[in-house]
């Protein structure tokens, strides 16, 4: 099948208020508590990962049944259940991957998030009917990356922490394809999905009864990143330490000055992650960029972004303790020191 045959029938046809398009808000869901806390308090969709499929460990990824609960739960609330299938299964484990998605479809799913590009054809072959979003883990770093998804059927892309407005700019107006922005999330010290350090420092695997391999020091296959670059570091010439304590950079980051400028651009989605986040705090996230959104769109030429920062800055202390907590649990895990 040649990739023009594909095609993309999912082009999405936005709704505005006061001109402006109608941005989706998209929020984590590490838990059935998340999904429920975030949906109350805006946001439009919700992602989840399957258990073994999602780059989390168990505890923030969701069982068949919670998932069936998920979807049930926001469709009778008009919001959209996104599940993600951002691993590179092996040959072996397509036919499970497959059967969870007919699964997710008759229990009203039709939007998933995809790494594999192997999957992703599969899936679009098989149910047309689903919107299939390119991960942030695709890597897409390129105009030309992004006509090729599009050709697979890809209906929205989603853009890299590190790209430039210019470039989400050409991006947006160059093709058809719809574009989402991660709103808060991490600067992974090299692009999200090439990084080799968790299954440099662990290798394990186990097979589950479906036949899914969880590798788990390797988020790309089923496992985790340990988030070692967090770890401290010391930089040698030799024998000679040139510096203790040293960090890659793998910040953690909240958009905030470049809301409007989305807006007006028409970028389709903006995402939260955080599935590890209590459903308190995910769901005080979600209330924030929900409240800045529609702030902006009911008064765009009168928005002052000055009381948003003020708001912000009382989030950050909550956002940076979980997440230290986190990362300390994540390198306990890989048997480093924290």
């Amino acid at each position: 099948m040649s990739l023009n045959t594909l095609g993309n029938p999912h082009q999405t046809h936005k709704k505005t208020q006061g001109g402006k398009s109608m941005v989706e808000l998209l929020a984590p869901g590490g838990s059935l508590e998340q999904v429920m806390a975030v949906a109350e308090n805006g946001a439009d969709a919700v992602y989840v990962g399957p258990r073994g499929w999602s780059r989390r460990t168990s505890q923030w990824e969701l069982t068949d049944d919670e998932i069936r609960t998920a979807s049930f739960y926001l469709l009778d609330r008009g919001k959209k259940l996104r599940v993600a299938f951002n691993t590179h299964p092996t040959t072996a484990e397509v036919p499970a991957l497959l059967d969870k998605v007919a699964r997710y479809v008759s229990w009203g799913v039709r939007d998933l998030i995809m790494t594999d590009v192997g999957c992703i054809c599969a899936v679009r072959e098989r149910f047309p009917e689903v919107n299939i979003h390119a991960s942030v883990g695709c890597c897409i770093t390129n105009l030309e990356e992004v006509r090729l998804y599009e050709e697979l059927g890809v209906s929205l892309v989603v853009t890299d922490v590190k790209m430039s407005w210019r470039e989400i700019v050409e991006r947006k107006k160059k093709t058809g394809v719809g574009v989402e922005i991660l709103i808060h999330a991490n600067t992974c010290y090299t692009h999200l999905g090439k990084c080799w350090m968790s299954p440099f420092i662990r290798q394990e695997y186990a097979v589950d009864m479906a036949g899914k391999n969880h590798f788990y020091g390797s988020p790309n296959r089923g496992g985790l990143c340990h988030r070692v670059c967090l770890q401290d570091w010391g930089v040698y010439n030799g024998n000679s330490m040139l510096m203790e304590g040293a960090h890659l950079r793998n910040d953690a980051f909240f958009v905030l000055e470049r809301i409007p400028d989305y807006i007006d651009l028409g970028v389709d989605t903006l995402k939260i992650q955080g599935r590890e986040y209590s459903p308190e705090l995910a769901g005080e996230i979600t209330r924030f960029y929900r409240e800045l959104i529609d702030t902006y769109l009911a008064q765009p030429d009168t928005f002052d972004i000055a009381p948003w920062r003020e708001r912000l800055a009382r989030l950050v202390p909550a956002r940076d303790s979980a997440r230290a907590a986190r990362t300390a649990e994540l390198l306990q895990m890989a048997a480093m020191p924290a």
